[in-house]
């Protein structure tokens, strides 16, 4: 029995071994791929930090009685202003005093409301302002045609020069004038405005002095100092009046220092047809444009740029109370362009003007009376 089952143990040995052969060259089955990571979301962006807002500067005007469109300090005053809020992007505004009376209440609102300058305008303002600036030692102040002795620290004193610029105008007035009289009045007796009379008067009297001419100056006697005044700077028809009355003595060539009344002597002055007006303060040609044919030129006070400056000086934060004084020297002060009437005005005039101008900055030539 053993030897009939050996045979086929031994074939089945066989065949298992070969089954097992084949198992073995069988290719592995392949390991499933390593899953690769998924990509990451990109975080999302955190919102950029904002810029802080940049700070709106304010600057506030308060203006003398003449108010805002007088033509004059006032609107050249605010002209600076202006021109900053277009050039520094600052907050321009501004409060009409109608009285003096005002002038307290105005500065008072300003700082109150938070202005960081405060612009006062003219030397009726001086006693106000100085009384809030001492009383407010953090706010900034500016005030035209006022400087303080000693100074305040928080005010910035913007001055001028006016005489030279006036000795031009007086000295061009008495090369023009065909009558040998030429007039001037005042709106109140005060330095500021007296002081442009002197320097008018003191040019008529040096073109005498080197043409052996005697043209007379009516309305202003710089040596005694009385003269020609409407008692305010509101009244159009004191100016027209007084201008009335200068001519009527002669004069034809007439520079009034009045501010608003200025412009009732201009409109007088404009019927006559016979006389011409020396503005005063900025370029009436084009701020009173409507009297442009009458008028021979103007007195520049050149508060707009330095309101402009100085609220520059804020901004940069370099602001510092004291004095500026605007000269013929930094430009400061000036006489307008002869626009319409430029023929009328010879080359050899245009010359001495010029030549007067370099020996006034060279300190060569006295423009106001001796004290």
């Amino acid at each position: 029995m053993l030897k009939k089952f050996y045979p086929i143990f031994s074939v089945l040995i066989v065949l298992a071994m070969l089954l097992s052969a084949c198992q073995n060259t069988t290719a592995p089955a392949e390991a499933p791929a390593a899953e690769e990571p998924a990509a990451e979301a990109p975080a999302a962006e955190e919102p950029a930090a904002e810029e802080p807002a940049a700070m709106m500067y304010k600057v506030c005007e308060v203006t003398d009685a003449g108010g805002i469109d007088d033509k004059s300090f006032n609107a050249t005053a605010y002209k600076g202003i202006e021109n900053a809020m277009a050039e520094l992007g600052v907050e321009g505004k501004y409060l009409e005093s109608q009285q003096q009376t005002d002038y307290e209440k105005n500065i008072n609102a300003f700082i109150e409301e938070g202005c960081d300058l405060i612009v006062t305008v003219g030397f009726l303002l001086g006693d106000a302002t100085a009384a809030a600036a001492e009383a407010n030692p953090d706010q900034s102040f500016a005030i035209i045609d006022y400087g303080y002795d000693p100074v305040i620290p928080n005010v910035l004193g913007l001055v001028y020069a006016t005489d030279e610029a006036a000795f031009l105008a007086g000295y061009l007035a008495a090369g023009m004038t065909e009558t040998g009289k030429v007039g001037t009045f005042g709106g109140i007796q005060i330095p500021t405005v007296t002081a442009i009379m002197d320097g008018f008067a003191m040019g008529v009297k040096y073109y005498n002095a080197e043409k052996g001419t005697d043209v007379a100056v009516l309305g202003w006697d710089e040596e005694a100092q009385t003269g020609l005044f409407a008692g305010n700077f509101e009244s159009t028809d004191d100016g027209r009046n007084l201008a009335e009355s200068l001519m009527d003595e002669g004069a034809d060539i007439i520079m009034p220092v009045a501010g608003p009344v200025g412009l009732g002597a201009a409109a007088a002055v404009q019927q006559r047809g016979n006389a011409y007006i020396i503005g005063v303060d900025s370029d009436w040609y084009e701020s009173a444009s409507n009297y442009a044919d009458v008028t021979l030129t103007s007195v520049l006070k050149k508060m707009d740029l330095s309101v402009f400056d100085v609220t520059k000086q804020v901004v940069d934060g370099e602001f510092a109370g004291g004095f500026f004084s605007g000269t013929l020297e930094n430009g400061g002060v000036g006489i307008a362009d002869f626009h319409d009437v430029d023929g009328m005005v010879s080359d050899e005039m245009k010359a001495e003007l010029d030549a007067l101008k370099a020996a006034i900055i060279a300190g060569d030539i006295q423009t106001s009376p001796a004290q």
